[in-house]
């Protein structure tokens, strides 16, 4: 089963990558905006292009890109779907050169992830997915069918961020190390954290951190089709209303039918 959007989807995905990668290694020019947070001409190529092609795609859906975010509540509040695009997530690890960015487009309808995408352009990779349809990892021209892991195959393992974590986060990582002795800790950047428990390459993706919509939402896609879940520290799924604020709650990523979920939902309640 698949959407009817997510194959042109996918395509463009791929397009913006590759925009980003002449710049990529190249000594690019970084400026800051009104956050602080960097941006440079690979963010902006790439939304330029994710902008024009949604559009041409379907015109009738609106968009919000972490690169064109000033549109006011009183409009954005009447959205029935829109596309959530992170043009360039993980510019942090693009301008340090690493391999760990991501472009990022996910479908919207009432504030639930329809679908998202996520490519890897150092990789030549691409993740999709949505809950009800399944989700792939596409290589080299070929998609294969992933999926979470239910149970850690040895060791525990945690995705964490290479940048961001917390006295709340730590508090948390040591109530698992309780349960389940030495954790492994991966750590990668942007989201592709999503990605690696999406494949059943890790078990757990705690955050107790800031993120924006556009940082999450695709990868959330992804990972509900694999599986998974993403919830708050409540147990309620993460959802993506129109508010004022784009920042997202703290959250947990995990596989839906994980048998130590209840435990690690009573951990993270100890923390709210």
């Amino acid at each position: 089963m698949s959407h009817p959007l997510l194959p042109a989807v996918v395509e463009l995905v791929r397009q913006a990558g590759a925009a980003t990668l002449p710049y990529w290694r190249a000594d690019v020019a970084v400026e800051l905006k009104a956050d602080a947070s960097p941006v440079t001409a690979a963010d902006l190529a790439a939304h330029r292009l994710l902008a024009a092609g949604l559009a041409q795609l379907a015109p009738e859906i609106h968009l919000l890109s972490e690169e064109d975010c000033e549109i006011g509540l009183a409009e954005r509040r009447h959205w029935a779907c829109w596309w959530l695009v992170d043009p360039l997530d993980g510019t942090k690890e693009f301008i340090a050169g690493s391999e760990e960015f991501t472009v990022n487009v996910a479908l919207i309808e009432q504030g639930r992830v329809v679908f998202g995408v996520v490519g890897v352009p150092a990789r030549g990779l691409c993740f999709s997915g949505g809950a009800g349809l399944g989700a792939w990892r596409l290589a080299d021209g070929e998609a294969q069918a992933i999926g979470v892991r239910i149970a850690p195959p040895e060791v525990f393992t945690v995705v964490a961020s290479r940048r961001h974590s917390s006295p709340a986060q730590e508090r948390l990582l040591s109530g698992l190390g309780e349960r389940f002795g030495d954790l492994a800790l991966t750590s990668v950047g942007s989201s592709l954290k999503f990605c690696l428990l999406a494949e059943g390459s890790a078990d757990c993706y705690p955050r107790l951190a800031p993120t924006s919509q556009w940082d999450t939402a695709a990868a959330q896609g992804v990972l509900e089709g694999a599986g998974g879940e993403v919830l708050d520290l409540r147990g309620q799924p993460l959802e993506y209303p129109a508010r004022e604020s784009f920042l997202n709650p703290h959250f947990l990523a995990l596989p839906q039918a994980a048998e130590w979920r209840e435990e690690l939902l009573q951990l993270a309640l100890a923390l709210d």
